[in-house]
């Protein structure tokens, strides 16, 4: 059999006219790949992506019988192609709805937030020293956040946002308020955007996997994840890369997706059982119907008519199960605070005891029910 290294240069070295398919290469060893790295280096040939923790290299692949010779290889683990990824906003869904400002915006705390009962909550906690990331199109600049950090995992650039999905589930988490308003489930975490999705809300599983890997080494508590593959896909990479921060004691918030009922399938990364799958709940505390259904499903949040924080220190209006997942992810912060190194599996447990179940809903639907955070912090 050829050596791994002069595989990889057959299938990344062809010309550039040829074909050019992302495929992320995961090998077995961390020798094998340093090995491939420096031998793709010494080839001129520039990997999209390196992630050493996942032992993985993004390439673009072209020639096809190489490639089936590497996938071969003793030491390749896997090869699948670099999936895309997307917000679970629904699009086109607030066209309508009007940027509001701070006079604007609706005075005491927001419906959603007072449905979830995090105000009775915060006489006990509101999330202080626990790291919260966003992994979604990164964080804007806002009167009402508190950005501690970041990192962008497209191009290594800025971490703002320039989409605003990922700056309006950031203020569900933690925003701060004005003039003694708390918009945010948790306004004292420890706010940190991971920017993977691009201005279109979408992005490649490289860099949610990048981004993962960064929120691994930076000590989150609590990562928040309002995307999703399509339906039809799944990936095994970004899977074991849930796996290692799970293990690593993140408890990972996942939204359902917004596919509604009709294939009883939630999406990935929602799917996985490390994470809490969160479905989207209305004003009148009924399922939406846009929220996926399905096995998995650990809990509901409110995800339809939501205020929260948007670019250029607006708000604004978004449904989708994006909007319901960091409802969650803001009551795992406030169970954390509470009851320090607490594991996801004991958090995500909480959560569910804690919950109200909604009338006339299956589980299938709504999981535990309708989160209620007040309960969860009861010893």
């Amino acid at each position: 059999m050829p050596k791994l290294e002069a595989l990889f240069q057959q299938c990344a070295g062809c010309k550039p006219s040829s074909p050019r398919i992302r495929q992320l290469v995961t090998l077995s060893t961390q020798a094998s790949y340093k090995r491939c790295i420096a031998q793709l280096k010494a080839a001129g040939i520039k990997p999209f992506k390196t992630v050493w923790s996942s032992k993985m290299i993004g390439l673009h692949l072209t020639n096809i019988g190489a490639l089936r010779s590497l996938a071969a290889h003793p030491q390749v683990k896997r090869i699948e192609k670099d999936l895309k990824i997307r917000a679970h906003g629904l699009r086109g869904h607030n066209r309508s709805a009007p940027l509001l400002t701070a006079a604007t915006l609706p005075a005491l705390v927001t419906w959603n937030i007072n449905r979830v009962r995090a105000p009775l909550a915060w006489k006990t906690t509101q999330g202080k020293a626990i790291r919260v990331a966003i992994i979604d199109t990164g964080i804007a600049k806002h009167p009402d956040l508190s950005i501690a950090g970041g990192v962008n995992t497209i191009n290594g650039g800025s971490y703002a946002d320039d989409n605003g999905h990922g700056t309006h589930v950031a203020g569900i988490v933690a925003g701060h308020g004005r003039s003694g308003k708390r918009i945010g489930a948790a306004p004292k975490v420890e706010l940190y955007a991971v920017k993977a999705l691009d201005q279109n809300g979408e992005g490649f599983v490289s860099d949610i996997i990048e981004g993962i890997d960064w929120c691994i080494k930076k000590r989150m508590h609590v990562i928040n994840m309002s995307f999703g593959l399509l339906q039809s896909e799944s990936s095994k990479s970004l899977h074991a890369a849930i796996k290692r921060a799970y293990r690593s004691g993140i408890v990972i918030v996942a939204s359902a997706g917004n596919s509604g009922s009709a294939n009883g399938v939630l999406d990935e990364p929602a799917s996985y059982q490390e994470t809490i799958a969160v479905a989207a709940s209305t004003r009148t505390n009924q399922i939406a119907d846009y929220s996926s259904k399905g096995k998995g499903i650990a809990v509901t949040a409110p995800g339809s008519d939501i205020y929260s924080t948007w670019l250029k220190g607006a708000y604004q209006v978004q449904s989708g199960t994006s909007m319901a997942a960091p409802h969650v992810t803001g009551g795992a912060a406030l169970l954390l605070a509470a009851r320090k190194g607490a594991a996801p599996s004991a958090v995500s447990s909480s959560l569910q005891k804690s919950a109200l179940r909604l009338k006339d809903t299956g589980k299938l639907r709504q999981g535990a029910g309708l989160i209620q955070l007040n309960r969860l912090l009861v010893k």
